[in-house]
């Protein structure tokens, strides 16, 4: 059976997101290890670090992974961000080892100026660099298949496959899957046929044993938008009978397949409970999904 979590809030500290993912009723889990929309990362104390290995562990909640910050852009054609998005995406990597966390999700980047086939050039040999500099590190890249908003890369298998291709398919690096982002950059998984085709591909130019996570978010937008807005489980373009099929697809029985869902929690919300109602009702959702045998 699959390991249904959600990307939960770290507010409070890092352990507080075991909390919540364990009153929520998560098997997985997903957080940021630091604010995705800073450069800056607060230091994490070996205090903190301690008690949050300690609450995963007796919580039994695995896999346990991180998204990087948004503005990590490994691909950018100009050197100075391009060098920021480096030495920050190394913290990021450094902060998840110390976490002992399973893997680290993050958006291949964006060409911008440069072209395509330079920024797959790119995302390649600076992730060859970093997982070289730490040669004993088990926390896996997790490279997340995108959109393909503006000059964005990854939307394509074609992309995932090239840049394992140029990392000589290491075997530190993943694949995450969005269900959304599969939609919107124009690969069908609707029908059972599109679903079918989809993964064959998929399995062709990248393999599916390189598929170690999902994330579950229904599409408000339709199939080849190329534009990435989650909506809850079977209130967008997806419906449900794509989540009834991954669910109970075999291949993927025992993954992480976690909810970026729009939440109902603010600040107030948190400090009255540790579910948020609606990813509460996206797990039940989900959970109905899964045949019983």
């Amino acid at each position: 059976m699959p390991r249904l979590g959600a990307h939960l809030s770290i507010a409070g500290g890092l352990p507080r997101a075991v909390d919540r993912a364990e009153a929520s009723g998560c098997q997985a889990l997903q957080i940021f290890t630091k604010s995705a929309g800073q450069w800056r990362a607060r230091t994490l104390s070996p205090e903190e670090i301690g008690r949050f290995r300690a609450r995963v562990a007796e919580s039994g909640i695995r896999p346990v992974v991180a998204h990087n910050s948004y503005l990590i852009n490994v691909a950018a054609a100009a050197p100075a961000l391009r060098e920021q998005s480096i030495a920050a995406l190394g913290e990021e990597i450094d902060r998840a080892e110390a976490l002992g966390l399973d893997g680290l999700v993050m958006h291949p980047g964006s060409y911008t100026t440069g072209t395509e086939d330079r920024g797959l050039t790119l995302i390649a040999d600076a992730l060859s660099a970093l997982l070289r500099a730490r040669p004993r590190g088990r926390t896996m890249i997790l490279l997340e298949q995108t959109a393909g908003q503006g000059t964005n890369l990854g939307h394509r298998f074609e992309h995932l496959a090239a840049i394992l291709d140029r990392m000589k398919r290491s075997r530190r690096v993943g694949v995450c899957l969005d269900t959304c982002h599969l939609l919107a950059a124009g690969y069908d998984i609707c029908s059972e046929d599109g679903y079918r085709r989809t993964f064959e591909e998929f399995d062709r130019l990248v393999g599916l044993d390189r598929v170690k996570a999902f994330h579950l978010n229904d599409s408000k937008k339709p199939c080849g938008s190329r534009v990435d807005r989650h909506e809850h489980i079977g209130k967008g373009c997806l419906g449900l009978e794509p989540f009834r099929m991954l669910l109970n697809d075999p291949r993927f029985a025992d993954l992480p397949m976690l909810l970026e869902t729009p939440k109902l929690e603010s600040k107030e919300s948190l400090r009255r409970s540790d579910v948020d109602p609606w990813d509460a009702r996206n797990l039940r959702t989900l959970r109905k999904l899964i045949a019983r045998v």
